[in-house]
């Protein structure tokens, strides 16, 4: 587990991870991107993925967080257990909800999470005390956490609020394209943006390509996922293809 510390200014690009092979996974983390992202809520990781995936890592290049399947403190525990630096938890409703997913992530006397002699999870000494600080995102998804995100946002030791804008644009019945070019005052995302400048933690956003990624930045997100595994073996088999030049 590598420590993190986030910088609100900084723009750091990710990549996300779904196809669940540990190889392809710690491939990316080489690969020139900031941070990754590792999906086990919609992607092929599930907890053996997980735990084969940070058995295979040595050293820490970029940060790599991991989306859990829910907020659930065995989820997170075992996420964080397993090697994660951090974690981003899924349709977060309100600041209790966040509080929730805070306390999973944290060992006494701030949390509630338990300690496992399991790697990623102890020192050399075998113990918690030394471990550096898990990174914790919650996920903004729904028009309720849009009308709570100031109190949402400013939830004790919360390091950063990810917006999931395709189920946020279902949930408010709009196009995400539509609402990724919003700059309405009251427009959903710079209501977040807001919020979590005010309450001092990043702002985090899944783009899933390169064009989406910009509208992202542009808003003022800043740990912005860029593509996906398999988006990034696309871009590249293009890129390839073109260094050919044009068919004979």
């Amino acid at each position: 587990m590598t420590e993190t510390t986030p910088s609100t200014d900084a723009v750091r690009a990710g990549v996300w991870a779904t196809l669940g092979d540990a190889r392809t996974t710690l491939a990316l983390e080489r690969a020139g991107f900031d941070w990754v992202g590792v999906d086990a809520q919609h992607g092929h990781f599930d907890d053996a993925g997980l735990r084969g995936l940070f058995a295979l890592r040595r050293g820490t290049e970029v940060p790599v967080l991991v989306r859990v399947a829910a907020n659930d403190p065995t989820a997170i525990g075992r996420a964080l257990d397993a090697g994660a630096d951090g974690v981003i938890v899924p349709l977060v409703q309100d600041a209790e909800q966040a509080e929730a997913a805070v306390a999973a992530a944290h060992y006494p006397p701030r949390g509630a999470r338990s300690w496992g002699p399991l790697p990623g999870s102890r020192d050399h000494a075998g113990s918690a005390a030394s471990m550096p600080r898990p990174l914790c995102a919650v996920m903004v998804e729904t028009a309720r956490a849009v009308a709570g995100v100031a109190e949402l946002a400013a939830t004790p030791d919360l390091d950063m609020v990810f917006v999931g804008p395709f189920d946020l644009a279902l949930a408010l019945d709009r196009d995400v394209d539509d609402m990724l070019a919003d700059t309405a005052e009251d427009a959903p995302l710079p209501v977040i943006v807001r919020a979590c400048r005010a309450a001092g933690v990043l702002l985090g956003a899944y783009a899933g390509s390169p064009e989406r990624a910009a509208a992202l930045r542009a808003q003022g997100f800043s740990w912005i996922a860029v593509t996906t595994d398999s988006g990034v073996l696309q871009l590249g088999g293009e890129a390839a293809r073109a260094a050919l030049g044009p068919p004979a």
